[in-house]
């Protein structure tokens, strides 16, 4: 008999994987990971982590399973909290969910799995796991969830073929409803549970707390550019595009334009820069434009938010995004792609954003995606997926 360790969340997810592969025949054991216990930066007096860690020990009790809690805090808080801490300090935007699975569930969790004994780690994650032959060796597929809208393999894009060899997805051929279904059935009291609002394993923490409890306020102002001079500043280093465009037309796609506050006009004020990312509209408290204003770029160095009006406002908008050779991650080994090459892939910037059709430039260090409409607030530190179909064959991070 085969053992599954469970990543017991305390959700309804990952109580029905559980369910589902004791009766499919497996040993299984039920894993809680406690990765929080930070008083300082919680926005309630509520303790999220110790009531999800009672939901998954009466759930393992229900199965009849055995369940056992890990720490995992300082290993979250080195590769995780630390890492996003550095990342918005330095202007970026990082994944919380992709980071939390490459370094805690299928790095650390795994391996402590793995010691105990087990043959595989599920989740409760909404992908499936595939599997084909290449030149007699088993090759490993990410394949998107079968419910359109709870699909997850965004934040799985990081996983390599050793990881998926030993994870099973026991939900992803299922709907969100037929899961709350088989709960309810087997009387599990996750089963009318809402899903987990908030960072990754860490409960009910806003990010914009979060943030503002670690990283020190510093007063600066908020520039408004004309739609028009962002438009210039464009022109300035980019010619006309075109999707079948040769790479030193896509490097010049890729290029941001730099603002300066002699380019717009101040039109507030702020507490720091590094609370803001690309594409946001709440938060900056300004009021009194036509359309409502986005935050178009960032500068930490100098503390300014530069905004544009409108969602279509030209300095949201890019068509090309670089990826540096060290942060460029398939998924599938075999289709690595060799210096020179151009192939054409559905991609996405962000979780549920639709695949969008796409390019991958192979250059000596790194790699290019240039897409056919132009992708709103592509953001430095967020993950870039590229698809076959139902498959994510690849990830990077956006450079």
């Amino acid at each position: 008999m085969k053992t599954v360790v469970v990543g017991l969340s305390g959700g309804v997810d990952s109580s029905v994987s559980a369910y589902l592969l004791k009766e499919a025949g497996y040993n299984v054991i039920g894993l809680f990971m406690k990765n929080w216990h930070d008083d300082s930066v919680t926005i309630s007096d509520e303790c999220p982590w110790l009531d999800d860690s009672n939901d998954a020990m009466l759930v393992a009790e229900k199965l009849g399973i055995p369940f056992q809690t890990v720490d995992l805090s300082e290993q979250y808080k080195e590769r995780i909290v630390d890492y996003m801490f550095w990342e918005y300090e330095m202007g970026r935007t990082p994944n919380p969910d992709v980071l939390c699975n490459r370094e805690i569930k299928f790095d650390v969790f795994m391996k402590i799995a793995l010691d105990l004994g087990a043959d595989y780690v599920a989740t409760g994650h909404y992908c499936q796991r595939g599997e084909t032959e290449i030149d007699g060796k088993p090759v490993y597929q990410l394949l998107a969830g079968a419910d359109a809208n709870k699909d997850q393999s965004y934040f799985l894009c990081q996983l390599s073929q050793e990881q998926l060899a030993k994870t099973l997805f026991p939900i992803g051929h299922l709907q969100k409803s037929e899961v709350r279904k088989i709960a309810k059935a087997q009387d599990l009291v996750t089963a009318e549970k809402k899903d987990s609002q908030g960072l990754c394993f860490i409960g009910k923490v806003r990010l914009p707390d979060f943030l503002q409890q670690k990283l020190k306020p510093k007063e600066g102002v908020i520039v408004e550019i004309p739609a028009e001079r962002a438009q210039e500043k464009i022109n300035d280093f980019q010619e006309a595009n075109d999707s079948d465009v040769a790479v030193t037309d896509v490097a010049v796609l890729a290029k941001k334009p730099k603002y300066s506050v002699a380019d717009g006009k101040v039109v507030g004020k702020h507490q720091g820069a590094h609370y803001f990312t690309k594409g946001q509209r709440k938060g900056l408290a300004v009021g009194g434009t036509p359309e409502p204003l986005f935050v178009i770029d960032t500068d930490v160095e100098e503390n300014v938010i530069y905004t544009g009006q409108g969602k279509n406002h030209p300095g949201l908008l890019r068509s090309a995004l670089f990826v540096q050779e060290d942060e460029v991650h398939y998924i599938r080994e075999d289709l690595k792609l060799q210096e020179g090459e151009v192939v054409e892939t559905k991609a996405r910037i962000r979780y549920r954003q639709p695949l969008e059709k796409a390019w991958l430039h192979k250059v000596e260090d790194g790699l290019f995606v240039s897409f056919e409409n132009p992708q709103s607030a592509i953001s430095e530190g967020q993950f870039v997926a590229w698809y076959d179909g139902d498959e994510c064959l690849g990830s990077g991070v956006i450079s």
